[in-house]
């Protein structure tokens, strides 16, 4: 269902960006993730871990479909992870190369231009690694199904899916600030074969930018 959402969105960008080449502009962006995983463990209870701060940057389209309202497609590097609360040494930290696709509000408010926008976004990580209270470093493994519980220990699914919400605004000069929030839908860790637990973990992530158009 996921891959069929994305498939919709990708081909009614492409017939967009046809339609619309000559009025198309790119942008750059880069910024800060305040960003967490929320989950349940193997019990139901609410996994409680701290936030930690990353980066996100990339480039975007802006394709024109009606006045004031336009597709924006991208593709962003992005770090996520976080925090435990108890003992200081133990991080989870993730690399994505995301692909967002909003459907942008930009109507003129003074000298430049309000941004409100939101859609779905696609996340492929490219690296991770767990740090354990012993400060040891492993990296991530990834898959989507493991054979035992014992197994998977450091593996974590490698896409990821879910939505995006962002408020900014663009000055004449075509320089950028942007408020951003993201709400993973898919649960990162992997299943076990002949086994069901609730154990859940979603990135979730707020954070700023500054952007240019060309």
């Amino acid at each position: 269902m996921k891959t069929k959402v994305l498939l919709i969105a990708l081909t009614t960008t492409v017939f967009a960006f046809g339609a619309k080449a000559q009025s198309t502009t790119f942008g750059v962006r880069a910024g800060l993730n305040i960003q967490n995983l929320n989950g349940k463990d193997g019990v139901g209870n609410d996994i409680n871990l701290k936030i930690k701060t990353g980066i996100n940057l990339g480039v975007n389209a802006e394709i024109p479909v009606a006045p004031d309202f336009y597709v924006q497609p991208g593709v962003l590097f992005s770090t996520k992870g976080a925090k435990d609360k108890n003992f200081r040494k133990i991080n989870y930290r993730l690399s994505y190369i995301e692909v967002p696709i909003n459907l942008l509000f930009k109507p003129e408010l003074g000298d430049g231009k309000l941004l409100l926008g939101f859609g779905p976004y696609v996340g492929i990580a490219v690296g991770g690694s767990y740090t354990d209270a012993n400060g040891t470093k492993t990296d991530y493994k990834f898959d989507n199904k493991v054979p035992t519980v014992a197994q998977r220990i450091g593996v974590v699914r490698r896409m990821d899916f879910g939505g995006n919400l962002l408020f900014g605004y663009e000055l004449s000069s075509k320089l950028s600030f942007q408020f951003n929030a993201q709400l993973g839908m898919t649960n990162l860790v992997p299943k076990v074969e002949n086994y069901t637990d609730k154990f859940k973990l979603k990135n979730t992530s707020f954070g700023v930018s500054v952007g240019y158009r060309f």
